[in-house]
């Protein structure tokens, strides 16, 4: 990413980290009085540790590299710098930020507005799965901040008349090494949006960064209590479902390695009586959210995802993660546990582990620099649940089959039960619904 110079390799900050006790608030940082009343009515007390280390940095105009762990207030660290600057001197098409995913692209747009609502900040969200041409109307209005996905935002530079990035002033990189790691063509990206802008501004490249780290960078937060369990692969599901009584009352984000065993997972806990609701990839774009709303409104209890949501996503009252499939990328393990026990709140993450992902969960244990503790079940309680299990599992493949029919059949129903809601009522034919805890447990 740095310019080819050798002064553009990433040096450490000149003054040594400045004390959270020093800086009270967002006025000490330099942050603008309007912007620091935002604050306050988003909640926000005091900066946090990147917020402190980078917000001075970025009001100076220096180029930054910021690492800290996840939940500690990141684009809160980029946005207020680009709000101020966008204070002093306004213009449209002022910032760009990419995101590796859409549900974390809308977040972040929520944000700036929240931060900008009170001095007219116009931002717009450019992902896939929203019609092309009112983005493009969107784009032709000139916001002051576009949060887009890579691949969308280079189909808008080839085919948008009239749009371009040569304005720019800020660009935003979340999640860099994902974006970087993406599936489509990086060339894509170096053309549109590095060499036309060091072209005009020289912008989009590092110039002597500055590396602001306030973690170890691996590393999960203190209050998170992590397990795995070790089960044959074939007792999963039950497993699953032992974990969810055993815990009942808490909230749940359950991740699976694929869209169809997502889908499945939901639609089995489902026909079992639990509020579960997917989350993946292959669901439409008003579905995704849709999901994600009514589980942040808590209206769903238990939402099961893919890695589309580990990432960036900030759900407060999540209490525990569940790692059902076991992440191929040591590094998404961090992520993923990295949805609960946030902002200073405790939380657990069980993982699973059968007898195919032993090497996978190793590497796991050796990133993290730590042994996992096993977390206790009552082997003989869960195997009384196989028979039920059981039943809602040929149900739940039933109702997979007859989605997969209705969409070949008619591709405008296709999305119709993302949520599982409408299962056909299935969970009813499944005996006594949701398992009761039994007395004295």
């Amino acid at each position: 990413m740095a310019a080819p110079e050798e002064h553009d390799s990433p040096t450490e900050a000149s003054q040594p980290m400045v004390e959270e006790e020093e800086t009270k608030t967002f006025k000490d940082l330099g942050v603008t009085d309007v912007l620091c009343e935002a604050c306050d009515q988003l909640g926000w007390t005091k900066p946090t540790k990147i917020q402190i280390e980078a917000i001075p940095l970025a009001l100076q105009g220096r180029d930054i590299i910021g690492l800290a762990e996840t939940g500690s207030g990141k684009t809160g660290a980029f946005a207020l710098p680009i709000l101020n600057a966008l204070l002093e001197t306004p213009q449209r098409l002022f910032a760009l930020v990419l995101t590796p995913t859409r549900e974390l692209a809308f977040q972040i747009s929520e944000q700036f507005e929240a931060l900008g609502s009170s001095i007219g900040v116009q931002s717009a969200v450019i992902v896939g799965g929203i019609d092309s041409m009112s983005q493009s109307l969107a784009l032709a209005k000139k916001p002051h901040v576009i949060i887009a996905t890579p691949g969308r935002l280079i189909d808008h530079l080839e085919n948008t008349k009239g749009f371009n990035l040569r304005a720019l002033k800020y660009l935003v990189m979340d999640e860099a090494d994902r974006i970087l790691n993406m599936d489509f063509e990086t060339e894509s990206i170096s053309r549109f949006l590095f060499q036309n802008l060091v072209q005009k501004l020289q912008r989009a490249a590092l110039k002597n960064p500055v590396k602001c780290a306030v973690s170890s960078k691996y590393q999960t937060v203190e209050k998170l209590q992590q397990y795995y369990i070790f089960i044959p692969s074939k007792f999963k599901d039950t497993y699953l479902v032992y974990i969810l009584n055993e815990l009942a009352g808490n909230s749940f984000m359950i991740f699976c390695s694929t869209c169809n065993n997502t889908q499945r997972t939901a639609l089995l806990l489902r026909n079992l009586g639990f509020t579960a609701i997917p989350l993946h990839g292959q669901m439409s774009q008003s579905k995704r959210l849709g999901s994600l709303n009514k589980f942040k409104a808590k209206a769903r209890s238990i939402l099961l995802a893919t890695d589309v949501a580990s990432r960036g996503l900030d759900i407060p009252h999540v209490d525990v993660v569940v790692n059902f499939d076991i992440p191929t990328h040591s590094k998404d393990y961090i992520h993923r546990v990295g949805r609960t026990a946030r902002a200073g709140r405790s939380g657990k993450a069980i993982t699973f582990v059968t007898q195919y992902d032993v090497e996978l969960f190793q590497r796991i244990e050796y990133l993290i620099g730590k042994k996992l503790p096993v977390f206790p079940t009552q082997d003989d309680e869960v195997m009384m649940l196989t028979e039920r299990v059981a039943e809602a599992q040929r149900f739940a493949r039933m109702e997979l089959r007859e989605h997969g029919e209705k969409k070949k059949r008619s591709r405008e129903d296709a999305g119709d039960n993302d949520d599982t809601e409408g299962a056909i009522g299935v969970r009813n034919k499944v005996a006594g619904g949701k398992m009761k805890k039994r007395k004295g447990r």
